[in-house]
C-alpha cells in the first residue's frame, strides 16, 4: 500500500565542513524530529567552483531519512544552522526499501 504524499519517505543527503559541524546539526535534526536519523559518513574529498575558483576540501557526508512533510522546515533548520552560504542539501525518494524501516522513518519523523 503506497504512503500518502506527504508521509513519502526521503533520503537527505548533506554536507558538513568537519565532524564537529555535523554531529550538531544531525543531533538537532533528530531530536527536533525532524528526521529519523543522520547517517555521517567518513571524510570524503569534495571538488567545486565556488566564486570562479577550484575548490578541494574534506567533507563530511550526511544522509538524513525523513517524509516529504517535514522537509521544508528541515531545510529551513539546516540553512539557519549551517556555516555555509549555500549549505548542500538533496532529497530524494525513496522508491523502495524495507517496508518495516520505511514506517519506523515514517513515526520517527512526527512532529
Amino acid at each position: 500500500m503506497n504512503a500518502p504524499a506527504a508521509e513519502e519517505v526521503l533520503a537527505v543527503y548533506l554536507t558538513f565542513p568537519d565532524a564537529q559541524v555535523a554531529e550538531r546539526i544531525a543531533t538537532e535534526l533528530v531530536e527536533s524530529r525532524l528526521v529519523a536519523c543522520v547517517n555521517l559518513l567518513p571524510p570524503a574529498t569534495s571538488l567545486y567552483r565556488w566564486q570562479g575558483e577550484l575548490v578541494k576540501e574534506a567533507e563530511v557526508v550526511g544522509v538524513a531519512k525523513t517524509t516529504r512533510a517535514r522537509l521544508a522546515e528541515l531545510t529551513r533548520l539546516v540553512e539557519e544552522l549551517h556555516p555555509y552560504d549555500v549549505p548542500c542539501l538533496v532529497a530524494y525518494p525513496a522508491v523502495g526499501g524495507s517496508e518495516p524501516y520505511l514506517a519506523w522513518v515514517r513515526q520517527e519523523a512526527r512532529g
